[in-house]
């Protein structure tokens, strides 16, 4: 009976091939609904389920895997750089036509008292009609999506490639990366065209693009001024991974070649995108004369605030395709269809005052308070003023009436002062002087670094900065703290359990279970605090006490020091055996030393042509003294010159170095320490065998790249690499000592020959080591 059983439960099993058929198709079906039409029919947990089914089927039968499958999403291995692809038709940009400024608008009114605001659109529509001989013509209007172009080939009904636009005949093949992109299907229904070739915008949702910059300035990064910078950046990243994480989006427009395209008009064309699953703009008009398009053109400019998305204008196509071929084009543009674009919506308001914010970074940032003003389709009541340097350049002042738009349709901006309104009592600004010198938030000294505009606070226990160092402090590549997020960070800093990143060794496991988080930060359907519990208060303390033995290059790297990366951190470690030798480290101030002498000495000499000798005599006495200053450099280069210092740690390293444990924030990092009895020690130096005797090896000191398949993976060389005292680099230059290629070398090998780097099969290297 038992065999019985089992023979009939092996029939009803669906072989691994079928079943990943079976689960594919139902991701793409869940796919459609959540990314498409914002229906989902199953919770996260439920797809979740089914995915990490699909990717344990396709990792035991790897023959069996996909092309199309959904778990291609998450992106690949890094790629070693953009191939190019010839467009199958050029990719055209569309021609456009600028809605005229007020200035513009009275000038024309002058001459021609019947112009419209449209006067350069009106131009457009008569020089297509007289084109045709005809005005009874049907337009289409649907919104300029402020994103990056590209094109992607289905062949088959399977996603082939994507491509950038490029220069119009030929972009970068960026097919790894669009594949992240959730809503863009892998697969067609049956019945497309053998070949198909659509094309669209690639942007990021504004929701996305505000958490996105928040997530950056939280890290201590850049934020993007724009989504559709924001969007470009992302596209050019090398490493898929990296895409996917990004809340990219993409809306078709149009095509490029098609195989017996099953539509003869632009209308006909969005239908389309619909039967295919292919996202596109739900808001589309018809016109038929310059008064209907002139209405159309006036309502999507209302109606686009609402948008999910950044626009800044309005597509108009001829809508029978018959016509395009009939008007043709330019070596440029279609002359079918234009771009109206919009100008940014800008709005006087009084500037009452100017307050100071301090980002989790420490940057003093100004902000405009605004006597509320609607704009753009929200009010808008302060906006950024950047920096002091942008203040100045504006001369703005408090008091002032200032004109209002929103850069990208999102972000506030003071565009420029309105002088003829400055009242008398309008007051200059100064954020040095109106902060006293000192951090608004916690009272600390501020500093502006030689070249950047920017005041920062650089108390390490500045409470507006703590939480971005907790969560640097505990991440992965640095102390590795299981369980300290953003809501926890978040929480302890609010509740005032840590104010600086060390108070975290001081928490009991009894008042972290107990700490409440705000449902906002847990999952959804929370709706009242809830404890942290205590199985995540052991976890957390339980990393805490393993960090106690992290070796100094982590937390030299957990402390945030500026310009202190991994390499930097791993390179300082290898130099010093303790956090107390790099404190007082002989070779990190030489380094500084060397670095202000090598400076002056630019400066005084005689052949200094942007500061030449007045005669004789001062050259003569700058000669000397730039000799001396020669020999001085000698001097000090000769005491480092046998530890082969990595270019890691450069002269902004040593001098970022050096302020931190001298400043009061440095000075309580080591007080702590030594209260807390945690000593972190090197585990990469060594007397006799790190500096002395790299300085000896053939891999001290040099820079190597990496490529290619190896018998291990490429971190173990990186690993072995630095530990011997060198650098590994991501790509080649001409300051590359070795190329370490294995299979499949690619471009890089090709780069290395062409410059001359040396290369290394693995066999070499071990030698080496």
């Amino acid at each position: 009976m038992d065999d019985l059983f089992s023979f009939a439960e092996s029939q009803n099993t669906p072989s691994p091939e079928a079943r990943i058929a079976e689960l594919c198709t139902q991701l793409e079906h869940h796919n459609q609904l959540y990314y498409q039409q914002a229906e989902p029919e199953i919770s996260d947990a439920e797809y979740d389920a089914l995915m990490s089914e699909l990717k344990k089927l396709e990792a035991a039968h790897p023959a069996l895997a996909r092309p199309d499958s959904p778990s291609q999403r998450v992106g690949g291995a890094p790629l070693e750089g953009f191939t190019q692809i010839k467009h199958l038709v050029p990719m055209l940009s569309i021609e456009d036509i600028h809605e005229l400024k007020d200035e513009e608008l009275i000038e024309i009114q002058q001459s021609e008292p019947t112009a419209t605001r449209a006067y350069n659109l009106l131009d457009w529509f008569d020089r297509f009609q007289r084109s045709l001989g005809h005005s009874d013509v049907t337009l289409t209007v649907e919104p300029k999506i402020d994103g990056v172009a590209v094109s992607i080939v289905y062949r088959n009904g399977v996603l082939d490639y994507a491509v950038t636009r490029g220069d119009g005949t030929t972009g970068d093949d960026i097919t790894q990366n669009i594949k992240t992109i959730q809503s863009i299907p892998l697969r067609l229904p049956e019945g497309a065209p053998a070949l198909f070739e659509v094309r669209g915008e690639v942007f990021m949702p504004n929701e996305g693009f505000a958490k996105l910059n928040q997530q950056r300035d939280e890290a201590g990064e850049p934020a993007f001024v724009n989504p559709r910078n924001a969007t470009a950046g992302t596209l050019k990243q090398l490493d898929p991974k990296l895409v996917a994480k990004r809340p990219l989006d993409c809306i078709f427009h149009s095509y490029g070649h098609v195989d017996q395209a099953p539509y003869t008009t632009v209308a006909e064309f969005q239908q389309t995108l619909e039967d295919y699953g292919l996202k596109h703009t739900h808001w589309f008009n018809k016109a038929h004369t310059m008064e209907e398009l002139l209405g159309s053109i006036t309502k999507l400019d209302h109606d686009r605030h609402s948008f999910a998305y950044a626009t800044d204008g309005a597509v108009i196509k001829v809508d029978k395709l018959s016509l395009h071929a009939e008007l043709g084009a330019t070596s440029k543009h279609p002359k079918w269809a234009c771009a109206f674009k919009f100008l940014p919506e800008q709005k006087e308001t009084l500037l009452k005052s100017i307050t100071i914010q301090v980002g989790r970074t420490g940057v003093l940032t100004p902000v405009a308070e605004l006597e509320p003003v609607f704009v753009s389709g929200t009010t808008v009541s302060r906006a950024t003023l950047h920096n002091q340097d942008e203040i100045d350049r504006k001369d703005v002042r408090i008091g002032d009436t200032v004109v209002i738009e929103k850069a990208g349709e999102i972000i506030p901006a003071v565009v420029k002062v309105i002088g003829g309104k400055r009242p008398a009592q309008s007051q200059a600004f100064n954020l040095y002087d109106f902060v006293n010198g000192r951090c608004p938030s916690c009272s600390g000294p501020i500093e502006q670094e030689e070249g950047f505009v920017a005041w920062r606070c650089t108390n390490f226990a500045c409470p507006a900065q703590a939480i971005t160092r907790i969560k640097h402090f505990a991440s992965r590549k640095a102390l590795d703290i299981d369980g300290l997020g953003t809501a926890v960070a978040e929480k302890l800093v609010e509740t005032q359990s840590v104010t600086t990143t060390l108070d975290l060794f001081d928490l009991e496991q009894k008042a972290l279970a107990d700490l409440l988080l705000d449902p906002a930060q847990l999952e959804m359907g929370e709706s009242k605090p809830r404890r942290l519990g205590e199985k995540k208060a052991r976890l957390i303390v339980n990393s805490l006490e393993s960090a106690r033995q992290a070796p100094l290059s982590k937390w030299i790297y957990a402390m945030g020091i500026p310009q202190i990366g991994e390499s930097a951190a791993r390179e300082i470690a290898r130099l010093h055996n303790n956090l107390s030798e790099v404190a007082n480290s002989p070779i990190i101030t030489t380094i500084l030393k060397i670095s202000k002498l090598e400076t002056e000495q630019k400066l005084i000499s005689p052949r200094n042509k942007s500061n030449p000798p007045a005669n004789d005599a001062e050259k003569k006495q700058r000669q000397q003294h730039y000799n001396d200053l020669k020999q001085k450099i000698t001097n000090h280069k000769s005491q480092i010159t046998n530890y082969q210092v990595s270019p890691d740690l450069g002269p902004v390293a040593a001098e970022h170095i050096v302020d931190f444990f001298q400043s009061e924030g440095g000075q309580h990092v080591l007080e702590k320490l030594t209260n807390l009895n945690i000593n972190p020690r090197s585990d990469n130096y060594d007397p006799e065998k790190s500096a002395l005797q790299n300085s000896g090896s053939a891999i001290a000191g040099k820079t190597f790249v990496i490529t290619g398949t190896l018998s291990e993976p490429r971190p173990a060389f990186k690993k072995r690499i630095e530990a011997a005292g060198g650098k590994v680099s991501g790509s080649i230059s001409g300051k590359t000592d070795y190329l370490l290629a294995g299979e499949k070398a690619g471009s890089k090998r090709s780069k290395a020959e062409s410059l001359g780097v040396t290369i290394l099969d693995e066999e070499t290297f071990r030698d080496m080591l």
